[in-house]
């Protein structure tokens, strides 16, 4: 059956919860709210755990409102990927006007929502990143420059800014450089997805290194990025928020890391394709287990601290 006539098929059904909560991007979402998390246990200052629930809920609301907007923009870049074409829209279960109007009114119901729950700096930091990830990213550089995951990369580490400045009201070298965390894990794990989708950017005509520059040089790519990551992961560790803990976890996670990297970086296609691109996935899976396990550390510093156990 062609896809053409499965995407009739579909449309004459209607959407159900689940197509709608879809769009909202719930893995992606579940990321946002953990690191947003992180970011306010681990600030100085104590939240009421009212205030803290609502305001993680809004900040999770933002997200997955910016996850529907990305899809209503990207749908026929959507329809042409094997990765994405079963998504809402692309499959016809949702159409593109209900997606934007879903976007726009939860991202200004967390907007406004998070500034009455929390303070006015961290409404309007939600609404930038909700921006950037919508206007910046997803509606100029994806399709522009290979450099878009790098640039669009910010709005996917901005919530542990959020979840900082919640508690505290504004930024500090802390919020910044869990925001580096992130900003730096976000080229080496979609650039390794990317190696192992094969042509999907290329059909769709997303610019991604792999197909502006080659499969060798996004393994390079993801070996430099790797060790710059490790960098700043370290140096998370001797602030404020790090500890033996975290220092631990750190140096063992970064070590794998680097580890993984450098056996995708010596690799080459033929190899790879006979193995079924074994170490690229490998790496993604090790990917998305680095950043929960570092900000998990990071909480677990906060945690022991009213025991005189955490910190240095």
């Amino acid at each position: 059956m062609s896809d053409a006539s499965i995407n009739t098929q579909l449309k004459k059904g209607e959407a159900g919860f689940g197509d709608y909560f879809a769009l909202l991007k719930p893995r992606v979402m579940s990321l946002v709210v953990f690191t947003a998390l992180v970011g306010l246990l681990v600030a100085p200052v104590p939240v009421h755990p009212v205030v803290a629930f609502a305001s993680i809920l809004f900040i999770a609301v933002g997200g997955g409102a910016s996850g529907a907007l990305n899809m209503w923009w990207d749908a026929d870049i959507d329809r042409k990927m094997k990765r994405t074409r079963n998504r809402p829209i692309p499959s016809g279960r949702v159409e593109d006007t209900e997606a934007l109007a879903l976007g726009i009114g939860l991202s200004a119901i967390s907007v406004v929502m998070l500034g009455l729950a929390a303070n006015v700096f961290a409404g309007l930091l939600l609404a930038f990143t909700i921006f950037f990830y919508v206007v910046i990213y997803t509606m100029w550089l994806k399709r522009l420059t290979p450099q878009n995951i790098v640039i669009g990369g910010a709005a996917g580490a901005f919530p542990p800014m959020i979840g900082w400045a919640v508690a505290t009201g504004g930024v500090s070298i802390e919020s910044v450089l869990m925001f580096m965390i992130t900003f730096m894990w976000t080229p080496p794990h979609f650039w390794s997805l990317a190696l192992f989708t094969k042509s999907d950017y290329g059909d769709a005509d997303v610019p991604m290194l792999t197909v502006t520059h080659g499969r060798k040089s996004a393994r390079l790519h993801i070996l430099v990025y790797t060790f710059i990551l490790a960098a700043v992961s370290i140096a998370v560790g001797f602030t404020s928020i790090g500890g033996p803990l975290y220092m631990t976890v750190a140096v063992v996670m970064n070590l794998l890391f680097i580890r993984s990297a450098v056996q995708i970086w010596r690799r080459d296609d033929a190899v790879a394709e006979a193995d079924n691109y074994l170490a690229e996935r490998s790496f993604f899976k090790l990917s998305l287990l680095f950043l929960f396990v570092q900000f998990g550390a990071l909480l677990g510093e906060a945690a022991l601290a009213p025991f005189g156990l955490g910190g240095w």
